[in-house]
């Protein structure tokens, strides 16, 4: 278990908050995480696996063009994902309180002219949308792994600094 997430968990059931994750090279990795932990059910919303680039469009609404021009390991692309998938797994009508997403090349190729280990994680509230790009290093499965603690570390700092 990523050691950030009990405490992740544990501050969103505090305040009252949800979340809903867009993945794309983790590949359910950061909701697997997540729901690892007891109680997760109170905050996770669910996940979305956008592994293909066209279900960025149709599930979570990122903007084709965006995509045709920039493919899909771009800042612009994580925001989006992150924004999208916090309406697309609104309950009710409301939208999760967070969305968070990644993108990148988990290797072992470039994609998109981006080397491996380029990644870009989004976290978006109704209030503010953000982007980090990350530089990992290693094997697709230390890439990837790196991915999911990396963005739940910045969502724990995100939420503990306010909005």
């Amino acid at each position: 278990m990523v050691p950030v997430a009990p405490g992740l968990v544990a501050e969103l059931t505090a305040r009252g908050e949800t979340v809903a994750v867009a993945e794309s090279l983790t590949g359910g990795l950061v909701v697997a995480t997540l729901v690892d932990v007891a109680g997760a059910s109170a905050v996770v919303r669910g996940g979305v696996v956008a592994y293909a680039t066209p279900v960025k469009t149709s599930l979570l609404g990122v903007d084709p063009e965006l995509l045709a021009a920039d493919g899909a390991v771009d800042p612009e692309v994580a925001r989006q994902m992150a924004s999208g998938v916090r309406t697309a797994l609104a309950v009710d009508g409301e939208p999760a309180t967070w969305g968070i997403s990644t993108t990148g090349v988990a290797g072992p190729d470039p994609q998109d002219g981006k080397p491996v280990g380029t990644v870009f994680v989004g976290i978006a509230s109704a209030e503010r949308v953000e982007a980090v790009e990350l530089h990992l290093d290693g094997d697709r499965d230390a890439i990837r792994h790196a991915t999911v603690s990396e963005l739940l570390a910045r969502m724990s700092a995100r939420i503990r600094g306010g909005e």
